[in-house]
C-alpha cells in the first residue's frame, strides 16, 4: 500500500458550485469525492444554540441559549437577534394560517451566552394545523467588527405527557394506562397511547438460572474484555462432593469457536463488529442452562495511528513538536487545518466512523456498529498551565511579531520508519486560534486513523488593527487598534505607535495610551496618520503589558511571563497623485570586440507629481531572464478574458524549451513553470464553447473565435512536454478550425475579432489565414492536406498584393514553417526593403502609429520577421548579426516586467527572443558592468555563466539624470533602468465624459461615459479602469446590476481597483468603516487593450471630500 499525495491549483476565475474528483486502479475500482468552490470569509468563532430536546403540549416556558465561542476557546462579546417560529401546514390549494414568530434580541454575557425564558403560550401548542416542532435561526454579530456568523436549530413538539399506570396481565404484559381529554375538533390536548413490553417465559427443570450481564459499553477494539454472568445452581444438582462446576462459553462472528479465559485486544479487534457469546454449563442430570447475547464492539482499525503536540498551547511563532505514532513501517498523511475551516465543513473530517462507512461493501479492516457515543475526536491531553499566564517573577521580556495566517498549516507525508514513530518540528502560525491536526497511515497491517488533536494558538493579550487598503499621499486617515485582554487579571497596557520617515501622526484629541484594561475586556486606540512616503508602508502597532504600582480599580497590575509584546505589522499602500506611468531604458550589450557603452537621460515630464520619481537599474546575462522572473505578471493590466489569459500561459513554454535547449532548466524553474501552465490550462478551459472553440469571454459569447481557438491549440500543443493536457481539447480546436475553411483555401473569421492587425480590408482573411496555418505548422510540421490548401491561399495573396506589413511579417513566417523557400525569401527581401535601420537596431513600422508611446503592432510584425529568418535555413543575405539587430530593437522595447505593450506583442516576442536565445546561446565568458553617472555613482555587476539569470537591481537616487552603463568582457548582456513617476495630464485619443458624482447620504455614486475621437473607424476591446476612493469598497448590488448589463463583459476587482471591459459604466461606491480626510481624486483611465497607446484620464472624487471626515457607514 501506499499514498498519493497529488495537488490541483484551483484558479481564482473557477465558477463556484460543487465539483467531484474521480481516481480509478487498473482493476476497475473507482471511489469519488465531492467537494465545493464558493467564496466564504473563515468565521472566527462558533455560534451554538441551546433548547430543550423535547418540548410538550403542558410546557409553559423554554429556556433558549445562544452562545459564540471563538477558535481559540474564548467567549465572543456581541448582540444577539435570535427568531423563535413556529411554522404552518403549507397546502397548494390555500394557506389558512401563518408562521408564529417571535424575535428576541439580547446582548452576550461575559461567558458569551444570551438567555430568554420564551412562553410557550404564545405559539399556540394546542393547535394542529401547525408543524410539531420549532425552528430557531439566531446571529450573533461581534462588537467592533460587526461581524454577524448564524446558526440554526430544531426541535421537536411532543403531545404527550408520559404518566404511566402499569399493569401486569396473565400473559405477562405490562399495559401502561392514562385517561386522554375530551376530543375538539382543531385542538388537541396530551395523548396517552398504548405502549407494551412483552417479557418472555423461560422454563428450568432444575429451578436453575444462568444470565450474562450487558457490558456497561461497547468493547473496546484496544484492550482486553471480561464478560460476567450471574447463576443460580441448585445444590440438589451437584454431585455429592463436587465443588466446581465448568462453564463453556462460544464467541462467534463469522465462525464460531471455543475460547477460554479472557477475550485479548487482538482476538476483540477481529470480532468487530459484534461478538455473539454463548455460556452454558451442563448438570449432572443432563440439563443444559444457558443464555446468550450479542455485545457491540467499538469501531477499530489494525493500524493503531496516534498523534500528540509536545503542548496544548503555544505562542504565536513558537516552536512545537507534533508526534506520531503507527503501525512500524507505515507511510502517513499528516495535516493541521485551521479549525475555523472546519466550522465551514465539520463533517468532511476524516475519522474511524467515516472510513468504515466509506468502505463498508468493499473493504473488512473495521467494524460495522455505531457507537451510541462518537469516537473521541482528541486526546486528554495535559491541562493549560497556568505557568503561561504568569509566573511571579521577573523574566526577559518576549515580543511576538505576527505576519504569517495560513488556513492550512501542514500538510506532508511523514515515514514513521522501523520504530513506529516519528517526530514533526514546525513553526507556529500566527493565527491566534485553535488547529485540528489529524493523520492516516497505510502499511502491510493495514490502514489507520488518528482521533484528532488540537493546538491552541494563544497569548494573554493581542492587537488588531483596522486600516484601509490603500491611501493616496498627504491624505489623513485614523488608524485604530483594538488591545484583548484574556489574563483573568488586570494588566496596565501602553500602546505605541512606532515612528517612520515614511509617515506623520499624532494622537487623537483626549486620547489615552496607557490604560488599565482588566480580564475579558478590549479597548480601541486611535491616531491620526498622514503618509510621507510612496510605497508600501508599514505600520507598526506595540501592546505592551507593563510593570506599574498603579492600582487597576482595587486589583495590582500583572505582568504576563511570556508574550507581555505583541506587534502586529500591517502594509498600507501609499500611491502618488494623479497617473502613474512607467518608462523603461533598455539596451542589449555584447562587448566580445570591445567594451561598449550606453548612454541614458532621466528627463522628467512638464506635469508631473513632485516627489513620485523613482528609478533603478538592473542586470541580467541571459536574454530571458527578465520574463522569467516576472512571467506571473510580463503586462501591468488585467488578465480578465480567454486571450490575456495566455500571456501567462504561452510564455512559460517559451521559456521552458529555451532553458532545455541551452542545458540550464533546474527542477525548481520547471516546478515554477509548470504551476503557471496547469493554472493557465484550468483558466483557459472555462472560455472553452461545446464545440472546441475558445473565445475571449466564454459562453457568455455568441460563439467561439477563430484566432483565439487557433491560438490556444498551438499553445496546449506545446504545453504537452511540461504538463497533462487532454488531447480532445486540441483535436476539437483543430475540427472546429477545419470547419471554417472555404473553397478558395482560406480560413472564415467567425466570433468577434479583437486584434487590431487583422481586421479590415482584404488582408482581413488573409492575416487570418496566415495566422491558423502557422499555428496548425507549429502543432505538427508534418503539412497535412487541409494545411496545403490554406497554403495556396496565401499563395494567392502574395501574387496579388503585398500592402499590409503586419500580413507579410505573419506569411513570411508561416511559409518558413512550410519550408517554402521560394516564397520565405521572397517574402524577406521585399520585407528587408521596408525595413527601418537606427544605428545597430532594425524594426519595422506601421502606416498610421500615432508616435506615442511603443506601437504594439510594431513589435509583433518585428518578432515575426525575426520568427521567419530562425525558422529554415540560414540565408546569404540574412546572417545572425541581422538577426542581432532585430533582438537590439526588442529588447530596448521590453517594459519593467519584461513584456511588451500588450497581450499579442509580448507573446510573440517572447517566442523571437527565445528562438534567438536558443540559436546564439553560448557558456563562455563573464562581462563586468559598470553604473555610473554625473552626480558620482560607480556601481559594479557582474553577470558569469553561475549567475546569468540572477536579477541584480539597484535604486538610482539621481532623478533626473545622466548615466552611463558600460560593459566589459566576452558575453551579452541586458541591462535596464526603469523611471517610474506619477504625472498630472495626459494627450489622449478617447475622451472621457464629465464624471458626475452624487451623493446619497453614506453611498456615492459615479456616473462615467467614453466616446472615441482617434483616426480608427473602431478600436479593439475597451478597458476602463476606475481606481477606488481612499476608504471606499464598491457596493455589491451596483456590481452585479453591472453584470447584468449586456454591453458589459467582465466585471473585475481587485486590489482598490475596477477593470470593465465594456464601452459605459454606472458604478455605486460605499464608503468603509476607515474615515479618510484631506481626500484626494482618485484616476478613470479608459484604453484600448491591444493599442495602449490610445487612452484618456479623468479624475473623481466624492462630495464628501471637503468634510473634516468621510461619514462612517454603521
Amino acid at each position: 500500500g501506499g499514498i498519493l499525495d497529488l495537488s490541483h491549483p484551483m484558479i481564482p476565475e473557477a465558477a463556484q458550485g460543487t465539483y467531484k474528483i474521480s481516481a480509478s486502479t487498473n482493476k476497475g475500482e473507482q471511489i469519488s469525492h465531492a467537494f465545493e468552490i464558493k467564496e466564504y470569509v473563515l468565521p472566527k468563532y462558533e455560534v451554538k444554540v441551546q433548547l430543550p430536546g423535547v418540548i410538550t403540549v403542558l410546557d409553559q416556558e423554554a429556556t433558549l441559549t445562544v452562545c459564540g465561542k471563538y477558535t481559540y476557546g474564548k467567549p465572543v462579546m456581541g448582540s444577539v437577534k435570535a427568531e423563535f417560529c413556529r411554522h404552518a401546514f403549507r397546502f397548494f390549494w390555500h394557506t389558512q394560517e401563518k408562521d408564529i414568530c417571535k424575535t428576541y434580541e439580547l446582548t452576550t454575557e461575559k461567558n458569551g451566552c444570551a438567555s430568554q425564558t420564551v412562553n410557550l403560550t404564545d405559539f399556540a401548542l394546542n393547535k394542529v394545523l401547525h408543524d410539531d416542532s420549532f425552528e430557531v435561526n439566531a446571529e450573533i454579530e461581534e462588537f467592533g467588527t460587526g461581524n454577524p456568523i448564524r446558526c440554526s436549530i430544531w426541535t421537536t413538539v411532543l403531545v404527550v405527557e408520559f404518566r404511566v399506570k402499569c399493569r401486569r396481565d396473565s400473559g405477562g404484559v405490562s399495559k401502561k394506562t392514562e385517561d386522554n381529554e375530551p376530543y375538539v375538533v382543531d385542538r388537541r390536548g396530551p395523548e396517552y397511547r398504548s405502549a407494551h413490553h412483552h417479557a418472555a417465559a423461560f422454563y428450568s427443570k432444575s429451578r436453575s438460572f444462568l444470565k450474562l450481564m450487558q457490558a456497561g459499553q461497547n468493547i473496546p477494539c484496544d484492550q482486553d474484555a471480561t464478560l460476567r454472568a450471574q447463576y443460580i445452581i441448585q445444590g440438589l444438582e451437584l454431585k455429592p462432593g463436587q465443588e466446581v462446576l465448568d462453564f463453556f462459553y462460544l464467541v462467534c462472528y463469522k465462525f464460531c469457536d471455543t475460547l477460554s479465559g479472557l477475550f485479548t485486544s487482538q482476538e476483540v479487534t477481529d470480532l468487530a463488529p459484534f461478538a455473539q457469546v454463548v455460556v452454558y454449563t451442563v448438570m449432572a442430570s443432563g440439563e443444559a442452562v444457558a443464555d446468550s447475547k450479542d455485545f457491540p464492539i467499538q469501531l477499530c482499525l489494525k493500524n493503531k495511528v496516534s498523534l500528540k503536540f509536545s503542548s496544548v498551547q503555544k505562542l504565536p511563532a513558537e516552536k512545537t513538536t507534533l508526534s506520531l505514532q503507527a503501525q512500524p513501517g507505515s507511510l502517513c498523511s499528516v495535516r493541521a487545518i485551521d479549525q475555523s475551516v472546519l466550522l465551514l465543513k465539520s463533517e468532511q473530517e476524516l475519522s474511524v466512523d467515516h472510513v468504515c462507512d466509506y468502505y463498508y461493501f468493499f473493504l473488512s479492516i473495521c467494524s460495522l456498529d455505531r457507537l451510541d457515543s462518537p469516537v473521541p475526536m482528541a486526546f486528554n491531553m495535559m491541562p493549560q498551565s497556568s505557568d503561561f499566564l504568569m509566573k511571579g517573577k521577573a523574566e526577559e521580556k518576549k515580543e511576538t511579531i505576527r505576519t504569517f495566517f495560513p488556513e492550512t498549516w501542514i500538510w506532508d507525508l511523514v515515514p514513521v520508519g522501523d520504530s513506529g514513530s516519528a517526530d514533526v518540528e514546525k513553526m507556529v502560525p500566527d493565527t491566534i486560534t485553535k488547529w485540528a491536526a489529524g493523520a492516516f497511515c497505510v502499511s502491510s497491517v493495514g490502514f489507520g486513523v488518528s482521533p484528532n488533536v488540537g493546538l491552541t494558538v494563544f497569548q494573554p493579550f493581542f492587537v488588531s488593527l483596522t486600516l484601509p487598503y490603500s491611501v493616496i499621499r498627504g491624505e489623513v486617515f485614523t488608524l485604530k487598534a483594538t488591545v484583548f485582554n484574556y489574563l483573568s487579571k488586570c494588566i496596565m497596557v501602553k500602546v505605541t505607535l512606532a515612528s517612520s520617515d515614511n509617515y506623520s501622526f499624532r494622537d487623537c484629541d483626549g486620547c489615552q495610551y496607557s490604560v488599565c484594561l482588566c480580564g475579558e475586556e478590549s479597548r480601541t486606540f486611535s491616531w491620526i496618520v498622514t503618509p510621507t512616503a510612496l510605497g508600501t508602508v508599514d505600520l507598526k502597532v506595540s501592546a505592551e503589558a507593563l510593570r506599574t504600582d498603579v492600582l487597576c480599580g482595587n486589583e495590582v497590575a500583572i505582568v504576563p511571563d511570556v508574550g507581555q509584546i505583541d506587534t502586529v505589522v500591517r502594509p498600507l499602500l501609499v500611491e502618488a497623485e494623479g497617473t502613474p506611468q512607467m518608462v523603461s531604458h533598455n539596451a542589449l550589450l555584447c562587448p566580445a570586440d570591445g567594451p561598449v557603452e550606453k548612454k541614458i537621460s532621466l528627463l522628467m515630464p512638464e506635469m508631473f507629481v513632485a516627489g513620485s520619481a523613482r528609478a533603478s537599474v538592473s542586470v541580467l546575462g541571459d536574454l530571458m531572464g527578465r520574463a522569467m522572473k516576472n512571467v506571473d505578471r510580463l503586462l501591468a493590466m488585467p488578465y480578465g478574458c480567454g486571450e490575456q489569459n495566455m500571456v501567462k500561459f504561452a510564455p512559460n513554454i517559451f521559456i521552458l524549451n529555451y532553458l532545455k535547449s541551452t542545458g540550464q532548466l533546474t527542477d525548481p524553474i520547471l516546478d515554477k513553470a509548470a504551476r503557471f501552465l496547469k493554472s493557465g490550462y484550468q483558466r483557459e478551459l472555462s472560455y472553452k464553447h461545446d464545440d472546441g472553440s475558445y473565445s475571449a469571454f466564454g459562453k457568455s459569447d455568441d460563439s467561439g473565435n477563430t484566432w483565439l481557438t487557433a491560438f490556444v491549440m498551438k499553445s496546449f500543443g506545446g504545453a504537452r512536454p511540461f504538463i497533462f493536457v487532454d488531447p480532445a481539447h486540441i483535436e476539437n480546436a483543430r475540427r472546429f478550425l477545419m470547419q471554417l475553411l472555404k473553397p478558395d483555401g482560406c480560413i472564415r473569421s467567425v466570433g468577434k475579432l479583437f486584434h487590431n492587425g487583422m481586421k479590415g480590408g482584404v488582408s482581413d482573411d488573409v492575416s487570418l489565414t496566415a495566422y491558423v496555418t502557422a499555428a496548425m505548422l507549429e502543432l505538427d510540421a508534418n503539412a497535412e492536406p487541409t494545411v496545403q490548401r490554406c497554403l495556396l491561399c496565401l499563395k494567392e495573396a502574395v501574387a496579388s498584393q503585398l500592402d499590409n506589413l503586419y500580413t507579410t511579417a505573419l506569411m513570411a513566417y508561416t511559409f518558413s514553417l512550410a519550408g517554402d523557400q521560394d516564397m520565405r525569401s521572397k517574402l524577406l527581401t521585399y520585407l528587408h526593403q521596408k525595413s527601418h535601420a537606427e544605428g545597430d537596431t532594425r524594426h519595422w513600422e506601421r502606416a498610421g502609429a500615432s508616435g506615442k508611446g511603443l506601437d504594439s503592432l510594431e513589435v509583433e510584425m518585428t518578432s515575426y520577421v525575426l520568427l521567419a529568418l530562425l525558422s529554415g535555413p540560414a540565408m546569404p543575405d540574412f546572417n545572425m548579426d541581422y538577426s542581432s539587430s532585430i533582438v537590439r530593437w526588442l529588447a530596448q522595447k521590453q517594459n519593467p516586467y519584461g513584456g511588451f505593450s500588450s497581450t499579442q506583442d509580448t507573446v510573440v516576442a517572447l517566442q523571437a527572443l527565445a528562438k534567438y536565445g536558443a540559436a546564439a546561446y553560448s557558456a563562455d565568458g563573464s562581462t563586468t558592468v559598470t553604473v555610473t553617472s554625473l552626480g558620482g555613482l560607480n556601481k559594479e555587476f557582474t553577470v558569469d555563466q553561475t549567475n546569468r539569470l540572477l536579477y541584480q537591481e539597484e535604486k538610482l537616487s539621481e532623478v533626473p539624470g545622466e548615466y552611463t552603463i558600460t560593459a566589459r568582457g566576452q558575453s551579452c548582456v541586458q541591462a535596464q533602468v526603469s523611471h517610474q513617476l506619477g504625472t498630472k495630464d495626459i494627450e489622449h485619443n478617447f475622451h472621457v465624459a464629465r464624471l458626475d458624482e452624487q451623493s446619497r447620504s453614506w453611498i456615492d455614486e459615479l456616473h462615467s461615459s467614453s466616446s472615441y475621437q482617434g483616426n480608427r473607424e473602431e478600436t479593439n476591446m475597451m478597458i476602463i479602469n476606475i481606481k477606488l476612493l481612499s476608504g471606499y469598497i464598491l457596493d455589491q448590488s451596483s456590481l452585479k446590476m453591472m453584470r447584468s448589463d449586456r454591453s458589459v463583459k467582465r466585471v473585475d476587482v481587485e486590489e482598490g481597483h475596477i477593470n470593465i471591459y465594456l464601452d459605459g459604466v454606472r458604478l455605486t461606491l460605499t464608503c468603509q468603516d476607515q474615515p479618510v480626510r484631506n481626500l484626494k481624486p482618485a484616476v478613470v483611465k479608459v484604453y484600448d487593450y491591444y493599442q495602449t497607446s490610445d487612452e484618456a484620464v479623468a479624475e473623481y472624487t466624492s462630495p464628501c471630500a471637503e468634510s473634516k471626515s468621510l461619514p462612517v457607514s454603521a
